[in-house]
């Protein structure tokens, strides 16, 4: 049971989790509570956090999925691959374009544009303009990346569910 294909399983399938719980928390909670902020605590609020995402433990979680979820795939290609090879290719594309894609594509460079942002500097009407500039784009963006994470879990938790029905465990 506790193989080394069995094992990157259930790591990929706990960091595609964490991922999508992340995403799923910054859109049901963390955006709608700083939606409610005046513009300028919204920009600071927003400049912070994005500094504060960008460690280690947010870097190796989100470019695990993109690493593991394919590894997972391919070690369990066989000649007449199964369905818990398709399962997880489609969980591997899925985060790959959904997640990845997405955040590189748009987030990041909404992110950066709001962190160049010079708060003290500028006039009301400019953070204003600021926040609008960014924040229906960027929480369209986490809401695909937030559906893509989910489907890549529910891919993943198929694959697992699979995997132990084809070896006769209930």
């Amino acid at each position: 049971m506790f193989t080394p294909v069995n094992i990157t399983l259930i790591i990929t399938a706990t960091i595609t989790a964490l991922m999508a719980g992340l995403f799923f928390a910054w859109s049901c909670s963390v955006t709608p509570g700083l939606g409610r902020l005046p513009d300028a605590s919204y920009i600071s609020a927003f400049q912070s956090c994005n500094r504060a995402i960008q460690n280690p433990v947010f870097l190796i979680c989100f470019l695990g999925g993109l690493v593991l979820l394919p590894v997972s795939a391919w070690l369990h290609y066989t000649p007449a691959p199964s369905i818990h090879f398709w399962l997880l290719l489609a969980a591997s594309l899925l985060y790959a374009a959904g997640v990845i894609g997405v955040t590189f594509a748009g987030n990041i460079p909404l992110n950066e544009a709001l962190d160049k942002f010079d708060l003290q500097q500028a006039s009301t009407e400019a953070i204003t303009q600021a926040r609008e500039r960014f924040e229906k784009r960027w929480n369209d963006l986490n809401l695909i990346r937030t559906v893509a994470s989910t489907l890549s879990v529910i891919l993943v938790v198929m694959a697992c569910l699979s995997k132990y029905k084809e070896q006769g465990i209930s």
